[in-house]
């Protein structure tokens, strides 16, 4: 579990009371404005998104090779050419990269990028948790 710190800056103005104002209570607004904590985990917010949406587009590709979906929509067609940018540098990984059966394709090779673009994320905010400063 990740824990995450956040800097938050709380403003309080006195505001003009809307029922019948009473003596003994002090109407005020409250404003709280937070934020991360320094730019590491700005950084670390930004690479868990981009692999986010990288894993995302994976599952997707599983998903409609699984319903057989038709290549020919162009949604279709989108999500299958841009998730093979990410699953190609694991093609040939394992003997079948594939497994048909009727129109259905259990993408194999998908399932194994999937595992490891989620390693190497994991990996990258590893060495930017190094870089980390904890606060005192």
């Amino acid at each position: 579990m990740t824990t995450q710190a956040e800097t938050s800056v709380v403003t309080e103005t006195p505001i003009a009371p809307t029922a019948p104002a009473r003596p003994d209570v002090v109407y005020t607004e409250r404003t709280t404005d937070a934020r991360p904590v320094g730019g590491g985990q700005l950084v670390r917010r930004v690479i868990i998104l981009a692999f986010g949406l990288i894993q995302i587009v994976i599952v997707l590709r599983i998903l409609l090779l699984l319903l057989d979906a038709r290549a020919g929509n162009a949604i279709v067609s989108a999500v299958l050419n841009v998730s093979q940018i990410f699953v190609a540098p694991f093609n040939g990984i394992l003997n079948t990269d594939a497994l048909v059966s009727g129109g259905s394709v259990f993408d194999v090779a998908a399932v194994v990028a999937l595992i490891g673009w989620t390693i190497l994320e994991m990996v990258i905010l590893w060495a930017v948790g190094i870089f980390r400063r904890q606060p005192a």
